[in-house]
């Protein structure tokens, strides 16, 4: 499999931008069934961290919003066909490593976690700040990262 690429929107051809939106559609609004805005002003200052096929399909992603004293990892999503090999584990790992060099004085990397991925979410050290409560109709819980300098 390849590497993960890290743009910024503008750095983006058109193709991963396509490709990149179709993936966060298909999961986000039509296997999760939720209707939201899915595409918002936050793409256009975020980094944003994929992995694509052979065949330019994006299987796994995320995009990288910096705020002042942290950054948000948000959108995280692999494709069907590239769960359950450790896709998700790969992108969480490389997500956070692209956290820490795009902003090295962030303190903390921050997540919004569907809450049955909490202890996966665990695994990489992130611990919850929050209480379960529903987003798109979804149960969420906000999650940190403290960075260790």
């Amino acid at each position: 499999m390849t590497e993960f690429s890290q743009k910024t929107f503008a750095e983006l051809t058109t193709t991963e931008l396509f490709q990149i939106y179709r993936l966060r559609v298909s999961v986000f609004i039509v296997e999760q069934d939720c209707v939201y805005p899915e595409v918002d002003d936050d793409d256009l200052i975020a980094q944003h961290l994929f992995r694509e096929d052979a065949a330019g399909h994006v299987l796994a992603y995320a995009r990288l919003i910096p705020e002042e004293q942290q950054v948000r990892i948000g959108r995280v999503v692999v494709a069907p066909e590239a769960r359950k090999h450790g896709a998700g584990r790969e992108l969480v790992a490389a997500a956070i490593k692209g956290a820490q060099q795009m902003n090295p004085d962030a303190k903390q990397i921050v997540i919004q976690a569907q809450a049955y991925l909490q202890k996966f979410y665990a695994s990489f050290g992130f611990q919850p700040v929050s209480e379960v409560y529903l987003e798109t109709g979804i149960p969420h819980l906000d999650m940190t990262l403290a960075i260790e300098k």
